[in-house]
């Protein structure tokens, strides 16, 4: 009995010691992280994880506009492969949109065409729309407008070059560290930090920025609390007036804050996927919504075409490709969420679900997000078949 004591003590002083040391070397976030994410079950940020942070609301329209159901809706079956590929990523929602009507939809781990479930990075696709909106309104000059107008702490060095088009093509050549499964990441810290703003502003250039791409989610922080300031309203706010109730969003999204109401902007919108779907037929019709232009078409334009010779995979805020020799962008997060445009169909394609499938071959779009595309036009071709033999 007196050994058991004797542990139990000694374990209570060194879980004590552990968090003295992690308040003292400012590691403090890694104790939110532990009882939010493994506390439940996860080894990572996950799709409900918004009931366990503070958020902000992007209001809802006051005259929503549901989206148009095409005639045939779900008359066409997902692919077996389809659905094997639903069971092994744990997919949530699957939407195909086409020519502005859902034609296909199905839910699945009771979720419905209500339940919310997180953006990860698909938010930085809103934020940079929003970058967008604030040129359109003339509250940011340009893309060339230097960071250094809105904080002086980027002002000296390399980081007095970095503009805010650095930030939204992934160019700023900032130290930001990527990896969402390191503890002790910037990245993680900026998921967990209770007060996010002194983590972003610490920041330095290592790299001369507008050179090149790469994909750091400390840019798209930093291009939103510049766009804050830019127009004097929380990003919230912005978005919601100038996107969401326009668009006619038909529920409530909740953005993810630190405990000082700052947005986390490379991630965290909670919606459901008929309403990120949104984003996708914006982008489709050049920034319009029923005849009206709410963005810039000239930005829209830019933003769904490379920067950077080199890196084809990105424009500014969205992904790129090429799919059966047809232009496709995207908005993509983490585990897998996608908001998929392919202009030439006038087709929209929004996945949500709990795992993805990285890719094989060292190419930049995951394959799940190929299996999704090949299967959407497997299913199409019943549909045209079914329309050439109505037999069948």
């Amino acid at each position: 009995m007196k050994k058991v004591k004797k542990f139990l003590f000694r374990l209570l002083v060194f879980i004590a010691v552990l968090i003295l040391s992690l308040y003292i070397f400012k590691k403090d976030y890694l104790l939110r992280a532990v009882r939010i994410t493994y506390f439940n079950g996860h080894s990572t940020a996950f799709l409900d994880d918004y009931q366990y942070f503070d958020n902000s609301i992007i209001q809802k329209s006051n005259q929503p506009q549901p989206w148009s159901i095409a005639k045939d809706y779900n008359l066409v079956k997902p692919t077996e492969r389809l659905e094997k590929t639903h069971q092994q990523t744990g997919t949530v929602a699957f939407l195909i949109i086409k020519n502005d009507s859902i034609w296909n939809e199905n839910y699945y781990d009771n979720y419905n065409k209500d339940s919310k479930s997180n953006s990860f990075s698909m938010a930085k696709s809103i934020v940079t729309s929003a970058l967008g909106k604030a040129i359109m309104d003339g509250k940011i000059k340009n893309l060339d407008q230097k960071v250094a107008d809105f904080f002086p702490e980027f002002s000296k060095g390399k980081s007095a070059q970095m503009t805010v088009g650095d930030l939204a093509s992934m160019a700023s050549g900032l130290n930001w560290d990527e990896a969402y499964y390191d503890p002790f990441s910037v990245t993680t810290q900026a998921y967990f930090d209770e007060d996010l703003k002194p983590v972003i502003l610490n920041l330095k250039n290592v790299e001369t920025p507008g050179k090149k791409y790469k994909y750091l989610s400390g840019n798209t922080q930093l291009l939103a609390m510049c766009i804050e300031k830019a127009t004097g309203k929380p990003l919230a706010d912005y978005v919601s007036e100038s996107f969401w109730k326009p668009m006619g969003a038909e529920s409530d999204a909740f953005w993810q804050t630190d405990k000082k109401g700052l947005v986390k902007a490379f991630c965290c919108i909670a919606s459901n996927a008929r309403d990120f779907a949104r984003f996708g037929k914006l982008y489709l019709q050049h920034g319009k919504w029923n005849g009206k232009t709410i963005l810039d078409s000239n930005f829209v334009a830019k933003s769904v075409r490379p920067r950077f010779k080199d890196s084809p995979q990105y424009g500014y805020g969205w992904w790129l490709c090429q799919f059966k020799n047809k232009k496709v962008y995207y908005m993509r997060g983490h585990l897998g969420q996608y908001v998929i445009v392919i202009p030439e169909d006038h087709l929209i394609v929004v996945r949500l679900g709990h795992r993805e499938i990285k890719s094989s071959s060292g190419n930049p779009h995951n394959n799940d997000f190929y299996i999704y595309l090949e299967e959407t036009y497997k299913m199409l071709a019943q549909k045209n078949n079914s329309y050439q033999n109505p037999s069948l």
